[in-house]
């Protein structure tokens, strides 16, 4: 059964027509066991606190319901975080994804065909990994639950990535992410057919042809906090990702006529904890910042690097120190070459010095951002110029006369020069 579903107007689809395609999902089906999986705090505006709280309504009177956030290397989702999220579903029923220990291997994407769409940048074989959990025979039914975005990895996020990295093993997730990395993001965010989107339709071909999975995307815009899906696509097949890819296009590209000298962007302290996740700010925005361009973080959640403590460590040891030094890096480290994740994050988030990044922040002291080379303003004095409160998304003009450009959540665009796509 294929199932999709666009908003005619903007505030996006209702909750009335939303629910009645997910049950129409479930019609026919004899279940005794569901596994649902949908994205962790991270992705709060994805729409899939939703769509997995109504699955739970629909199916929790009838059979065993399961859940696992696809946490990939983030932490643990609190009993806050679930319930703000997913509401009133019972906080026992999330189980958690141990990323380095819980998975099993499903087989390898061969290195020739790494190779090949690679452009001869990658020559080595991928395993593919997931969480014992997905292969496991006593569920009748899989549910990979979220949002079609630009991604920095894959080129448009979610489909099988959900599985892969979301739920995948350590080097399905380092070897995807050097991967991305070394082919460039800026030649793939916002676009489909990338190096790492063909590894992951190898694997899907050859490794979960046969599980009980369907897929349920969802395609989303927020303003102040409330969230509109705009499109729905249910199914396994491929053609409704691409059908997620062209609407999220639509709704989460922003073109721009000239590059901006300077940018500020927000990270919601409740979302954003680690540079991790917060260099988002930097992935999003680098297509569309002028040469000697300025980028200003906003950051007072921000108390960390990596999400995991091993992650961490190594940020602070080697920085964000621009992507030949962090090439040359790896080859003479073997903690960063056993890491290659986070060598490929380290890439992702420096500029190359071809911008400048100033990390403003309330719980990482000045040397703590300094060493890992960025800039930094203390979170308190940079908001006596750049208040959050008193900002709009887009160009503004601020009192003294300085103009920026202002974003208030950059998990759900992306900012593009029109020559740089």
């Amino acid at each position: 059964m294929l199932i999709s579903l666009t908003a005619d107007t903007p505030k996006g689809i209702s909750d009335n027509k939303l629910f009645a395609a997910l049950a129409q999902s479930l019609e026919g089906r004899q279940l005794k066991k569901v596994l649902l999986i949908p994205p962790d705090f991270t992705r709060f505006h994805s729409g899939a606190g939703k769509v997995t709280n109504e699955y739970y309504k629909l199916l929790k009177d009838k059979c065993q319901v399961d859940i696992l956030p696809a946490l990939g290397t983030h932490v643990k989702m609190t009993p806050e975080e679930c319930a703000e999220m997913f509401g009133d579903i019972p906080y026992e029923l999330f189980i958690e994804h141990k990323w380095r220990t819980d998975i099993v291997k499903l087989g390898e994407v061969p290195a020739d065909f790494v190779s090949e769409v690679s452009e001869g940048l990658v020559n080595e074989p991928i395993s593919v990994e997931v969480n014992r959990l997905i292969t496991d025979k006593s569920y009748d039914l899989i549910i990979s639950i979220g949002q079609v975005v630009p991604h920095e990895v894959v080129g448009m996020a979610n489909y099988s990535k959900n599985i892969f990295v979301g739920c995948g093993g350590s080097d399905m997730i380092n070897s995807s992410h050097m991967l991305g990395a070394v082919y460039g993001m800026e030649r793939v965010m916002g676009k489909d057919h990338s190096p790492v989107r063909k590894v992951f339709d190898y694997a899907q071909k050859h490794f979960l042809a046969d599980l009980p999975l369907i897929y349920v995307l969802t395609v989303t815009t927020a303003q102040q906090n409330e969230i509109f899906i705009h499109g729905l696509f249910i199914g396994n097949e491929r053609s409704l990702f691409e059908q997620g890819v062209a609407s999220s296009q639509q709704k989460n590209l922003t073109f721009v006529e000239k590059p901006f000298e300077k940018v500020v962007v927000f990270l919601d302290p409740k979302e954003f904890k680690s540079t991790w996740l917060g260099n988002k700010a930097i992935y999003r925005t680098r297509m569309a910042i002028a040469d000697d361009g300025e980028l200003i973080i906003l950051a007072p959640g921000v108390n960390k690097f990596g999400e995991d403590s091993e992650n961490d460590r190594l940020i602070r040891k080697y920085g964000y120190v621009g992507r030949i030094n962090v090439l040359k890096l790896t080859e003479q480290n073997e903690d960063l070459k056993n890491n290659l994740s986070v060598a490929a994050h380290l890439i992702h988030g420096s500029s190359d010095d071809r911008f400048s990044i100033t990390y403003c922040t309330k719980h990482l002291t000045e040397r703590e951002v300094t060493d890992a080379a960025f800039s930094y303003i203390p979170y308190d004095e940079v908001i006596k110029r750049y208040n959050p409160a008193l900002l709009k998304d887009g160009h503004n003009t601020l009192p003294n006369g300085e103009r920026i450009y202002y974003i208030s959540n950059p998990a759900l665009g992306l900012w593009v020069s029109k020559e740089k796509f």
